[in-house]
């Protein structure tokens, strides 16, 4: 009975030392190398790198998540989620909805409306949606600011019902890609990724440090030469995700309408900002944050900041040419452009 025991035990930790070989052997061993791919979704060119044991299994799975994100937040795609709600007023939210609406929610209150989701009748009205611009008439803005004001957006977690109120619309279009950002870092997390460089059309997240361990360096473009930079960021596990009035925009007798609207008036912002890139280690926050700066102007963003300042950073570029950075962030940037750092 005592040999039986000992046999017993003996191949119990055969069998664990086995496992946690395994484990250490899918964590840590195995040669590394680097996989990147480029694929276009959400409007843009993406791509993404990353350094691992299956650096191309992990990268492409990620090419997939994103590319089935594009059609599910779609608001034009009839089989998507947001259609459907859009449509009916309700549906029963997946995971993706009620994390998005959740955080489009949590980013509204924060910024005291400056994000607002369901902003969707005035970006189709101007034509950002279906690619048919045009300035509407005064009289139209007025009666969808209105009815936006009153807009609600209420979810029950039990049966994850979503409902709208009366002519309420919504659209993720200002949050859609930095939730694409998390879903890639979640994945490369997933399969012990623990060296990526995630690019979504200007939503940069960088994971870990390079594989020569040094930090990763992230440009931010000027909006006035795609040739040049307004700086350097040196950066680990944080996004880096910019807004502009120059990456979305149509002309109409001689003027330029950009496609961040400010929910209260209806129109393009005009808070003076061209370019602001928010820094967090939360991109689908700091997606939606960089579009409601861009709304509320400097003053208002830097108020915001110093209440909120464990949560982001930014760096704000006005149509003077200035350029004003939060100091979370002055030991990470770099720049050949004079800037004034905003202290607490």
């Amino acid at each position: 009975m005592i040999r039986k025991n000992i046999k017993y035990y003996a191949l119990a930790a055969l069998v664990i030392i086995t496992v946690a070989v395994a484990l250490c052997l899918r964590l840590w061993g195995g040669t590394e190398t680097t996989y990147e791919t480029s694929f276009f979704a959400m409007d843009t060119y993406m791509s993404v790198k990353g350094t691992g044991t299956d650096a191309q299994g992990a990268v492409e799975a990620v090419r997939d998540a994103i590319i089935g994100l594009d059609g599910d937040l779609s608001v034009t795609n009839s089989k998507s989620l947001v259609y459907e709600l859009n449509e009916n007023g309700s549906c029963t939210a997946d995971s993706d909805m009620e994390y998005l609406i959740d955080k489009s929610l949590y980013a509204g209150e924060l910024t005291d409306g400056a994000f607002n989701i369901c902003i969707y009748p005035i970006m189709r009205e101007w034509g950002f949606t279906t690619g048919e611009f045009k300035v509407p008439e005064a009289s139209v803005l007025s009666a969808l600011c209105s009815n936006l004001a009153s807009s609600e957006v209420t979810s029950n977690t039990q049966d994850k019902s979503v409902h709208l109120s009366e002519g309420t619309m919504i659209d993720f279009g200002g949050i859609a890609k930095g939730y694409a950002t998390k879903v890639a870092v979640d994945i490369l997390n997933g399969k012990y990724i623990k060296s990526a460089l995630i690019n979504l059309g200007g939503n940069v997240y960088a994971l870990g440090k390079k594989p020569d361990g040094s930090l990763w360096n992230v440009a931010v473009k000027s909006p006035d030469d795609s040739m040049k930079y307004l700086g350097i960021l040196s950066i680990s596990d944080k996004a880096v995700i910019t807004s502009g009035g120059y990456e979305r925009y149509f002309e109409e007798g001689g003027v330029t309408y950009h496609h961040i609207i400010d929910p209260s008036t209806g129109y393009p912002a005009d808070s003076g900002a061209k370019s602001v890139t928010v820094v967090s280690s939360d991109p689908t926050l700091a997606d939606a944050l960089s579009t409601a700066i861009f709304v509320m102007g400097r003053d208002k963003a830097t108020t915001l900041w110093r209440e909120n300042s464990s949560l982001f950073d930014f760096i704000y570029y006005d149509n003077s040419g200035n350029l004003y950075i939060t100091e979370g962030i002055k030991d990470e940037f770099s720049s050949e452009i004079s800037f004034e750092i905003i202290e607490k």
